[in-house]
């Protein structure tokens, strides 16, 4: 089969982004607790100050910062001691009154800071003297030592914004700011399908001419990992009209239908006749100018609202492309953050494709050890499509550019980190 439609890669983003980017957008509130690693839906703003009271930061004495002026080692300055700030309960409640010139409160870490007092010296500082008298031997300034009431964020100030993928600081600062639930993106629902007649489950003992099966393993988890929801993963031979069928079906209720193989233009590769067959929008994408990635097929149904996208078989090259499309994808559409990409100097040589992007699987070192800031080092790791062992060697990959004409040793380059 002639591949007609070979898009490069930012073609290939264009047209699904276009019909498949609003599959991405729908919402839904969940528990905090069901929060981490899904990507906020709205801008979350403080309905409070934060801290709502203004506490101290170490273990000490509540004081006035002009009182402790002066005071040394040597030299200390005795403050009247007013009482004793208590944990959780209002500072008046230990300390009646806050204190005055000349006097002082014993305040624990995150206690509220008494009535009259701007500062507060840690108890390293201090020496009782009796019952009611403290040695200060060390001057602090206003402030020292305190967190004021909205340091952290205003009553109204945007907390986290829109795009915001929720790690367990994202949810700590939610938890501390009183949310128990938030709205986010739902994951979008999708079904794998490796296909081939010599593929079989990994759990099976190999004859002669077949593989384990790897892809749906990889892919699920790859997918996972982005923020996908894989609702089912299946090995089906190349067979077309079930094939058909059971990705008919799969589009009934998954936002994106994955075929691994079944791309290039073998007799039977059937990926794209069964994509132009069930999208009312036909084929969108037939072959993209990427290395490795060639055969890769995508197509949209509108009366679904189904993403179909045919990858290839070989595993290398199938991550990659899910990796550039479809991780990338999810990530435009939401608004979030893509991973960012660092730089390196790459350690030899390096050809690329004519005319096509080149994904370049790399490893990171170490390099200039006696620098201050040590330089890292992208060695390339060239691997066959069909091979998968490869790939646990990669930290990222390059992305050079179709009219790139090869690197040198010693360029600086990008090194994109993988989004699984």
């Amino acid at each position: 089969m002639e591949l007609l439609k070979v898009d490069t890669i930012a073609q290939a983003r264009e047209k699904i982004r276009a019909l498949a980017g609003p599959l991405f957008t729908r919402t839904v509130t969940v528990p905090l607790t069901e929060a981490a690693g899904l990507i906020l839906a709205a801008d979350i703003q403080a309905t409070e100050d934060l801290p709502g009271f203004t506490r101290s930061t170490v273990d000490g004495y509540a004081v006035i910062a002009a009182d402790t002026a002066g005071a040394g080692e040597s030299i200390p300055v005795v403050l009247a001691l007013q009482g004793a700030v208590e944990m959780g309960k209002p500072a008046a409640a230990g300390v009646p009154g806050g204190i005055s010139a000349g006097q002082c409160a014993y305040i624990p870490t995150g206690g509220m800071l008494p009535a009259g007092a701007d500062s507060v010296v840690m108890v390293e500082q201090s020496e009782g003297f009796g019952d009611q008298n403290v040695g200060i031997y060390g001057a602090v300034a206003p402030g020292e030592n305190v967190i004021h009431a909205g340091d952290d964020a205003k009553a109204g100030a945007v907390l986290l914004k829109v795009g915001t993928r929720l790690r367990a600081q994202e949810l700590g600062a939610l938890a501390g700011a009183g949310f128990v639930r938030v709205p986010v993106f739902s994951s979008p629902l999708m079904a794998i399908i490796s296909t081939g007649d010599e593929i079989i489950d990994p759990s099976a003992t190999l004859q002669p001419g077949q593989v384990r099966d790897i892809n749906t393993t990889a892919l699920r988890a790859q997918a996972k990992a982005c923020g996908y929801q894989v609702t089912r993963a299946l090995v089906l031979p190349d067979v077309e009209e079930r094939l058909s069928q059971r990705v008919a079906a799969l589009m009934q209720s998954n936002d994106v239908v994955v075929l691994s193989g079944g791309s290039s233009q073998g007799e039977k590769d059937a990926t794209a006749r069964i994509i132009a067959g069930l999208a009312d929008n036909g084929v969108l994408t037939h072959g993209l100018a990427v290395k490795p990635g060639k055969p890769t097929i995508t197509g949209f149904d509108a009366a679904s609202q189904t993403l179909l996208i045919g990858l290839p078989g070989h595993p290398l090259s199938a991550m990659m492309v899910f990796e550039v499309l479809l991780a990338w994808l999810l990530v435009e559409a939401t608004g979030a953050r893509h991973p960012l990409a660092v730089p390196a100097t790459l350690a030899f040589n390096l050809a690329t494709a004519a005319g096509k992007d080149t994904l370049q699987l790399v490893a990171l070192s170490q390099g200039g050890a006696g620098d201050t800031i040590p330089t890292l080092i992208a060695t390339p790791i060239h691997a066959k499509s069909g091979l998968i062992t490869k790939l646990t060697e990669a930290d990222g990959y390059l992305w050079i550019d179709r009219n790139t004409e090869g690197l040198r040793a010693g360029d600086t380059v990008a090194v994109h980190p993988f989004t699984m």
